[in-house]
Formats: structure tokens, sequence, C-alpha cells
């Protein structure tokens, strides 16, 4: 239920990458969006295993010297969506998250050939979070 998640990539030199993407998750999948060329994209190409992690709660407790936090991180395989109307479909769809679609509209078809987007289909997914809030949540 974020709106921003760090990808995690296998970089250049055997650097990992990890850059932020706002994305959204649907049907068991993440969907993010990028440009049609550049670092991320060529370390997609590459190789498509990457991670995705998304910290949906970080609040610091001073008077218990704490922190509850709860985090999801997700290992899967990306892949860009070549289809056109997939295409469309979830750009419409990652755009309305965001914004109403009257407003996504209105410059969609002028920047809709330069968006490349994206879909990991997970493999393993794991979650942690603080015992205050999984004591919490009963």
């Amino acid at each position: 239920n974020g709106t921003t998640g760090v990808l995690a990539l296998h970089g250049d030199n055997g650097y990992p990458y990890a850059v932020p993407v706002n994305y959204l998750f649907r049907d068991g999948k993440i969907l993010f969006h990028g440009a049609l060329a550049g670092h991320k994209f060529d370390a997609m190409k590459r190789d498509d295993r990457v991670s995705f992690c998304v910290i949906g709660k970080d609040e610091i407790v001073p008077e218990k010297v704490t922190d509850y936090f709860r985090s999801v991180i997700v290992f899967g395989r990306v892949r860009t969506i070549d289809d056109p109307a997939e295409k469309r479909e979830a750009t419409l769809a990652l755009g309305c998250r965001f914004s109403t679609e009257e407003e996504v509209m209105k410059g969609f078809e002028l920047a809709f050939p330069h968006v490349a987007m994206f879909e990991i289909t997970i493999e393993h997914m794991t979650g942690k979070e603080a015992i205050e809030l999984a004591k919490q949540r009963g």
C-alpha cells in the first residue's frame, strides 16, 4: 500500500544498483514505469532477476529508543511489457493510482510512446515488522 519502492538490480562492474520507483501492486505483481533507455533499462535487460523493497511504516519512538517499522522485500523476475494494449492498460492503471483519469489522459498520447512499462513476477516475498506492531495486530 506504499507509493514508492526501491528496485534493486545487478548494475555495472559488479555493483548493485538500487533506484526508487513509483509502483502499483496488482494481481500479485508489481508494475512500474521508466525510460526506454538508460542505466535501469540496461541492467534489467542484462539480468531479469530483481528485488524490490517497500517500507510501509517507519516511526521512530524516542521514549522507547526504537523504531516501529514494517517492510516487505520481494525477489522475482522483471519483464518489459511489449504488447501495446497491455502496455497501455498498465500505464493508465499506474497513472490513475496517483492522479485522476482526466489528468492522466491530458498528455497521455504524447508521452505514451516514450514510456517503458515493466512488470515484476514475484518468486519469493518476505516481510518484517516491529514486535509492537505484530502485537497490535493480534
